[in-house]
């Protein structure tokens, strides 16, 4: 007994040492401008986690696609680089297809269902997939508004869209609901965006009220279509492997403060969205409503035939959406 006491002591120094003794850096990369709150609010989570580390934890964000970023910023993470990407979901898509359909085309109605869908046994089960091929997901729930058509052209149908070109992430999901839509989708890279948009490249963009802000879009483009063809949404990705080499003291700091984050990000651009609207207006902003239904109609197909979903995964995800509608 005695021998077995001294074992375990001896094992707990060591898992203090060795806390003590870690030091991590990590990058922390995205797409989104110093003036977005999904900047400022990976920033924030940085900072408490290295305070809260007492330096042990170091995450260096680098906004606005200042290294890898989309498919290439999970990558990363596949490979196993001190490194965490911040991407829209279906970027996981890639390697659990069933990830494209959860963020698929005018699914959600509302912020709240889309964080109540990433609590499900539905989207548990992903998770674990995910990290199955390396992605370790600390967290899916940074939204930051419904995704809108931006131009200059009242849409109200999907027939209003044909011919205008259309920028996109590069993301095969986006690609394929703005062609459904009527639209010719165009996948540039952002920093070529605004550009594009200003010498007539591209028609328009596709976002939310906070990119058009953040970004300045209204200084080019003047009409809003309120689509909201997706629900914009980032999660938060780590190999796998690095997670595992983090002490588990460190691991739920971390995991904590990522949580937190998005937390309080949700809270803010749902008390800002009014605000947000009102200051594009004064900048000569306009918003029309569309028929959502044709556009329902029109994006329907994708959860038929996007490769690699689970058979039946846009039912499962309806039951689970029909759930949490009920209970609110």
């Amino acid at each position: 007994m005695i021998v077995a006491m001294l074992a375990f002591v001896g094992c707990g120094d060591d898992e203090t040492a060795e806390a003590e003794d870690f030091e991590l850096t990590l990058r922390l990369s995205h797409v989104f401008s110093p003036e977005e709150q999904l900047t400022k609010s990976m920033d924030l989570v940085a900072d408490r986690i290295r305070e809260e580390t007492d330096g042990a934890i170091d995450i260096q964000t680098f906004p606005q696609g200042q290294i890898a970023v989309y498919k290439d910023g999970v990558e990363q993470v596949v490979r196993g680089a001190d490194f965490i990407s911040v991407e829209d979901p279906s970027y996981i898509g890639d390697y659990v297809p069933d990830f494209t359909a959860m963020v698929g085309p005018m699914l959600y109605n509302s912020y709240d269902e889309y964080v109540q869908m990433t609590d499900t046994e539905l989207v548990a089960d992903m998770k674990e997939k995910a990290e199955e091929e390396g992605i370790k997901i600390l967290s899916l729930d940074y939204v930051f508004g419904f995704r809108n058509v931006i131009t200059d052209e009242v849409i109200e149908t999907p027939e209003d869209l044909e011919g205008l070109r259309i920028r996109v992430p590069g993301s095969q999901l986006f690609v394929d609901t703005l062609n459904a839509m009527g639209a010719i989708a165009d996948p540039l890279p952002w920093g070529e965006t605004i550009s594009a948009m200003q010498q007539g490249v591209v028609d328009g963009i596709e976002g939310s009220e906070f990119t058009n802000i953040g970004n300045s879009i209204y200084e080019v483009k003047q009409n809003v279509a309120l689509t909201r063809h997706f629900l914009g949404a980032a999660g938060v990705y780590i190999s796998t492997d690095v997670w595992d080499s983090i002490p588990e003291e460190y691991q739920v700091i971390i995991q904590e403060e990522f949580d937190y984050g998005a937390v309080e990000m949700v809270e803010i651009l749902e008390n800002e969205h009014a605000d947000v609207v009102a200051e594009l207006e004064g900048h000569g902003v306009e918003f029309n409503e569309v028929d959502t239904e044709a556009f329902v109609e029109a994006t329907a197909h994708i959860y038929d035939e996007f490769p690699g979903l689970t058979p039946g995964i846009f039912d499962m995800l309806q039951e689970e959406l029909e759930e949490i509608r009920q209970g609110n």
